[in-house]
Formats: structure tokens, C-alpha cells, sequence
């Protein structure tokens, strides 16, 4: 699936992923390929991200790794969608 992750300042991330975990405003969940249709708001957490993927350098530094070797980002708030194997994360 596509995912996209935008922030007010830029789109720090645009590729293929397997799956994506976020902060819901009532509890994590993640979304894979062909999840059904969602728009949701999204509290202070982390977004996971699973897959072979490729972070641009002037943004590396907003992304990490956790235990389980997964990209993390951690947001403040923001709004996820979900539609046709794309995802759209507006984070701030």
C-alpha cells in the first residue's frame, strides 16, 4: 500500500509500506493492504511504519527505529485516511 505522511512544513514521507500502526483518539491501530475505507483523528503518539522504505536526508532526523526494527515518527496530533491501498497522514 501507499503511504503518505505530510506535516505542515513538508511531505516527509511518500512510498510503499506493509503496514501502518497510528494513535488513534480511541487506541492505536493499523491499517494493511485492502484495510476498508477510514478517516479518523489522531492523538500524541507514534505512527510505525513496516516495510523496506527510504527516508529522504533533510528528514531523517524526525524518524527513528524502535525495538522491533519499525520506522517510528512521533506526532503531536493530526488525521489519517484510508482509501483504495493509499494512506494519508496529516501530522503535526
Amino acid at each position: 500500500m501507499y503511504l503518505e505522511i505530510v506535516s505542515p512544513e513538508a511531505t516527509l514521507f511518500a512510498g510503499e509500506v506493509t503496514s501502518v500502526t497510528v494513535p488513534g483518539v480511541d487506541g492505536e491501530f493499523q491499517m494493511l493492504n485492502n484495510h476498508a475505507a477510514i478517516v479518523s483523528l489522531l492523538k500524541e503518539g507514534t505512527v510505525k511504519i513496516e516495510g523496506d522504505i527510504s527516508i529522504e536526508e533533510e528528514f531523517e532526523t524526525k524518524f527513528a527505529k524502535d525495538e522491533k526494527g519499525k520506522t517510528t515518527l512521533s506526532i503531536l496530533s493530526g488525521t489519517v485516511e484510508m482509501s483504495d491501498n493509499k494512506v494519508i497522514v496529516l501530522a503535526d
